[in-house]
């Protein structure tokens, strides 16, 4: 008879372990009077009561593993769970490493910013747009400036027209509250060579 072990598989890296779930019933912990079974070919074996599929995996010296608990009946497959749960944790791994984080940075001008100060800020837009980030370019509105949130309006907009087709404008400059905001993203290849 294969013993199975009934504790969480523990993972150790660097002095630290993580503790993961069983996400899956596996022998003895299948209750289950009927299930689907699939060998472990992939070949469909039909419906069997759940102790005719342990004593097909006994046999085989592999783990009964119920893979979709909510079908009718549920479905199990004949496996190593170890080499499974290995192979689903590297695939898990690699899905990780490929995903891109997109970080939003943030720009602050004023209205009444000069020029060469506005070209250090386009200089370090592109930057980060560059990097593959979103950048938010606010303005905040002190005292009388609040009247007059037009002007800030066109800073912003000569701000963008400085970025030279490096950015895409995911919202226009809009006023909330005593703060005009405009969202950059950065320009795809093909967007720019249209402009």
């Amino acid at each position: 008879m294969r013993v199975t072990l009934r504790s969480p598989l523990v993972l150790f890296k660097k002095g630290r372990y993580k503790v993961i779930k069983e996400q899956h019933q596996i022998n003895e912990a299948i209750r289950d009077k009927e299930v689907r079974l699939i060998g472990q070919e992939g070949e469909q074996l039909g419906i069997i009561s759940a102790a005719e599929a342990q004593r097909i995996a006994d046999e085989a010296g592999l783990d009964l593993v119920k893979i979709q608990p909510n079908a009718q009946p549920p479905v199990c497959k004949i496996l190593d769970y170890g080499k499974y749960k290995y192979d689903m944790l590297k695939r898990e791994k690699e899905q990780k490493k490929n995903q891109k984080v997109v970080e939003i940075k943030e720009i602050w001008l004023s209205m009444t910013i000069d020029i060469g100060d506005l070209n250090v800020k386009a200089k370090q837009t592109v930057k980060f747009l560059a990097g593959g980030n979103k950048v938010k370019v606010s303005i905040r509105l002190r005292g009388r400036q609040n009247a007059h949130s037009n002007l800030g309006l066109d800073v912003m907009v000569k701000f963008f027209e400085m970025l030279e087709g490096k950015a895409v404008m995911d919202k226009k400059p809009g006023l909330e509250g005593r703060t005009i905001i405009m969202v950059l993203s950065p320009a795809k290849a093909n967007e720019t060579s249209k402009k």
